[in-house]
């Protein structure tokens, strides 16, 4: 009689934030915790998200709020809004595995510090963590009147434009800060952030323990050997990036953490007070213990 295996569903993220996810099905650490956890969609596909990165035709939200797929990790700022703005009730269960910097990069010699980007438009994906993590990085130093966020999609996108001269500064993640900085780019400002695991509500929390239990795991044999697995991140900039060419500097993994309430409301009164949140959240349905 074959054994039953609860059957969790991932939409996917970029690969530096779905490593552990990505470990723990190859190494067959939630196989060995009694689930069958698979991704509802390849990561080739992720990258046919809308030019403009509208918020939900990006396929992981679309793969959740249908019904499609049962989790996706997302920025916490991100992770607010999409249940704010979505159909389908779910929980933020814990801040992601995956522990990211995102990096202003230019090629502009006259853009040296964050104090030279007042009024200059620095290239984000709207309402992701390039977003979020530019107007924080940005906020204190040129003061909020002078933060010039302009759109221009995906993170390989942004680094195309700024590689050929559209966009003079860019704020992506790895690969793509290893990349520019192979290729003579320099970083102006970077910022490391969290993210939030949106789950489906029906998940129950034994469910969820033996998902988290695993990808434990999988991050204890990421950071035992980092480069066994680099191929993974590395893969998203399509042969122009080594994976050892790929800097540990910009990217660490640990294991997963409660999300607390007390973060959570620094985070959503963060959003409403810049016009980024819908204010229409309930906390207590939002934040899982």
């Amino acid at each position: 009689m074959t054994e039953f295996r609860p059957v969790i569903r991932i939409a996917p993220n970029n690969q530096v934030f779905d490593l552990p996810v990505i470990v723990g099905i190859e190494e067959g650490l939630f196989e060995a915790a009694g689930l069958d956890v698979k991704f509802s969609a390849t990561h080739a596909d992720r990258e046919k998200d809308a030019v403009g990165g509208a918020i939900m035709t990006r396929l992981k939200e679309n793969l959740f709020d249908c019904g499609s797929a049962d989790s996706y990790n997302v920025c916490e700022w991100a992770s607010i809004d999409r249940l704010e703005r979505g159909n389908r009730g779910g929980n933020i269960a814990a801040l992601r595995a995956a522990v990211a910097a995102q990096a202003i990069l230019s090629f502009d010699e006259s853009l040296q510090v964050p104090r030279d980007l007042a009024g200059v438009p620095v290239v984000v994906q709207e309402l992701t963590g390039s977003h979020y993590c530019t107007l924080q990085m940005l906020e204190s130093a040129v003061g909020t009147e002078h933060v010039n966020i302009a759109h221009g999609g995906l993170p390989q996108m942004r680094y195309a434009g700024l590689k050929n001269g559209t966009y003079r500064a860019v704020t992506v993640m790895e690969p793509f800060i290893s990349l520019g900085l192979k290729e003579g780019a320099h970083v102006i400002a970077a910022s490391f952030y969290r993210g939030g695991e949106v789950i489906a509500a029906d998940l129950t929390p034994e469910q969820r323990k033996a998902y988290y239990d695993a990808e434990n795991k999988a991050v204890d044999l990421i950071n035992a050997d980092f480069y066994k697995y680099a191929h993974h991140v590395a893969a998203h900039a399509k042969g122009a990036l080594e994976p050892r060419e790929l800097l540990k500097a910009f990217v660490r993994y640990k294991h997963v953490d409660y999300y607390d309430p007390t973060l959570f409301n620094r985070a959503y009164d963060w959003m409403k007070a810049r016009g980024l949140s819908e204010g229409q959240s309930q906390h207590a349905a939002l934040v899982v213990g």
